[in-house]
């Protein structure tokens, strides 16, 4: 029997939708969204570029209290408003009790997340500086993929809620790995992520719930059956011959 905890599911306002005809409304795998049910531990948005999985974990982070821009729900700043008005449109359910930790990564804005992280520690007076729950070390001294593991490794604290949009994009496979082996701690610490993602590889986790957006809208599936993975695979696999085919053409 799984216990419920955390998010429950995201419903779409339907009734209150301005017009399907205009963004986000007319993004392909919104025309037919009505509620997704998310795993108490792990759920993944996957699929193709444009069918709008970054807009709608970014409108699911938001509607949860989360900065547009990342961070926890205690960041309140902005350096461009990107996002759309869908969190408007969303009502979440959310299972008793309150998650002790949370975050929201937008893996474009991190660096913004960053910058405000030491524009505030600048600004304080007193108190425990806010990158010593990130390690202590600056996240613009270190690379990318260094701040985003730093993340994971340090800030993370377990009893959370982990909103990740596209988390891969900094990290090697071999980190993409171990993050799946520090996702499946924070698990059994009572955490529960919600993924986008492209990478075959932070999608592997057990028994998670899976959904893929596309043309037609949002489906539930399984890891092997999703775009990403079977596309890897074949290349991994037939890589000469595809290339062959890829070049030549």
């Amino acid at each position: 029997m799984i216990h419920k905890r955390g998010l429950l599911q995201v419903s779409l306002k339907e009734d209150k939708i301005p017009s399907s005809r205009n963004y986000p409304f007319n993004i392909p795998a919104l025309r037919n969204f009505s509620t997704l049910k998310f795993h108490p531990k792990v759920t993944y948005l996957s699929g193709e570029n444009g069918m709008g999985k970054s807009t709608l974990i970014e409108a699911i982070a938001v509607a949860c209290g989360f900065n547009p821009e990342g961070g926890s729900k205690n960041f309140n700043f902005s350096t461009r408003g990107s996002h759309s008005v869908l969190h408007q449109y969303l009502t979440i359910a959310r299972a008793p009790g309150t998650p002790k930790d949370g975050f929201f990564l937008r893996s474009e804005s991190f660096f913004n997340v960053a910058t405000n992280i030491e524009k505030l520690d600048k600004e304080a007076e007193a108190g425990t500086p806010i990158i010593k729950s990130y390690g202590g070390r600056s996240l613009h001294e270190q690379s990318h993929g260094e701040s985003f593991w730093a993340l994971f490794m340090k800030r993370f604290g377990g009893n959370g809620l982990y909103i990740l949009d596209e988390p891969e994009a900094a990290l090697s496979p071999t980190r993409q790995m171990a993050m799946l082996s520090r996702m499946h701690d924070l698990v059994q610490q009572d955490s529960q992520f919600i993924i986008a993602t492209h990478s075959p590889i932070v999608m592997a986790y057990p028994h998670a719930t899976i959904y893929e957006l596309t043309e037609n809208g949002i489906r539930k599936t399984t890891y092997t059956e999703t775009e990403n993975y079977k596309i890897s695979h074949q290349f991994l696999n037939n890589y000469e011959q595809l290339l062959k085919i890829l070049l030549d053409s």
